[in-house]
């Protein structure tokens, strides 16, 4: 049975950003994935959009403005050809929207341009390279079905095949193994990928993203050289079927052509051209690919890092913490070297990097997490009900 330092089970951004920063205080690190690459669902999908948090001041967006200046920093030094930092213009739904914008306080510089605010900082993140790079210089196993962990004599057992001395949970929307109190609630979202003749020269953010152009890489198709992505939606997929064509209305099916659109998507596909439309006139697009994944998303928002605890055993220890009696979290029995980071949501390419560069500083320096993410916060919710 190989022994690894670390194994982290799960090869999303999240899994991948973990790798990266553990690659470079181990070489004995293992990333595994039950699908055969990395970023196979919902970092895949998503539209990798690095695009600031707008309201009023809150402990939430304090994170987001700090995840987002360290990861494009981190993008910009470590992956430059994987970020285009062409900034994003966010226009405001409507009148009401536009006068709250006027009250908000600002992170990030600013300025008036054409029918909403431009943001230099706005980026797009080439989604599937950067996990692929982020994991370039650890070992991984794909098509890994993870059926069983457990503790043995100072190890962490994995389908009784592999074992490490910590165990690093990324496992996004998939919650087998994790505790019931560290509830995720999957969001799924759609993304589209259209050849346009458009050359958009920046982002565009309303109600939802439409990115700027990229060369198109699927055919040589001279009156359509470019690519532009959107989305995305924020619902479950319930229906699937063999294209986005059938049954598109009128209205979109006089600028709108789907080739390969093999997750079934119609109602999505519809609603993001739509939104899309609203943005930017798009009237001769080409609809070739659509994605499509489930992000994980905690059920106050905030990200989930930090040791697992143990439940039962805490329990037994303090049974009046259901009453509301307080604990210091330091008492808390946690299970060894057992790790999480997780409940990333739609905004999983800002925080990422981020948190896992905390989460390792955590695992190897004991430097302490921000209360606001730690594990503790919803254990304690937990237990009260």
């Amino acid at each position: 049975m190989k022994t690894y330092d670390y194994i982290i089970v799960g090869a999303g951004i999240a899994g991948c950003s973990v790798a990266h920063f553990l690659s470079k205080i181990s070489n004995s690190v293992l990333l595994v994935d039950r699908n055969d690459v990395v970023a196979s669902e919902a970092s895949g999908a998503a539209g990798a959009f690095l695009s600031p948090l707008l309201g009023k001041p809150n402990s939430f967006k304090e994170l987001v403005s700090t995840s987002l200046n360290f990861s494009t920093d981190f993008y910009k030094d470590n992956f430059p050809d994987d970020i285009i930092n062409n900034g994003v213009l966010r226009i405001p739904k409507n009148q009401s929207d536009r006068q709250k914008f006027n009250t908000y306080e600002h992170d990030f510089d600013f300025e008036p341009k054409d029918d909403g605010f431009f943001f230099p900082i706005g980026s797009l993140i080439n989604s599937s390279q950067v996990c692929l790079n982020l994991s370039t210089n650890v070992e991984k196993l794909f098509n890994f079905n993870l059926k069983m962990i457990k503790y043995d004599s100072n190890f962490w057992i994995l389908n009784d095949s592999l074992k490490c001395n910590n165990l690093i949970l990324c496992t996004g929307a998939n919650t087998q193994f994790l505790p019931k109190y560290l509830a995720i609630r999957p969001v799924w979202g759609q993304r589209i990928v259209c050849k346009s003749s458009i050359n958009l020269m920046h982002n565009f953010h309303k109600e939802c993203s439409v990115s700027l152009s990229l060369k198109n890489t699927y055919d040589n198709d001279e009156n359509k050289p470019y690519l532009i992505s959107i989305g995305a939606t924020h619902h479950r997929l319930v229906e699937k079927k063999e294209s986005c064509q059938d049954n598109i209305e009128p209205t979109i099916a006089s600028f709108v052509k789907c080739n390969n659109c093999d997750t079934g998507c119609i109602e999505d596909t519809k609603k993001l051209l739509l939104l899309g439309n609203d943005i930017v006139k798009l009237d001769d697009l080409e609809v070739i690919k659509t994605y499509a994944g489930a992000r994980a998303s905690s059920i106050d928002y905030f990200p989930i890092v930090g040791e697992i605890i143990d439940e039962a055993k805490t329990l037994e220890d303090f049974p009046y913490l259901k009453n509301g009696t307080h604990v210091q979290e330091d008492r808390f029995t946690r299970y060894k070297n057992l790790f999480v980071l997780n409940g990333v949501g739609g905004r999983g390419f800002v925080l990422a990097p981020y948190l896992a560069s905390k989460l390792v500083d955590f695992i190897v320096n004991q430097q302490q997490l921000p209360s606001s993410i730690k594990v503790d916060r919803l254990f304690k919710k937990w237990v009260k009900k």
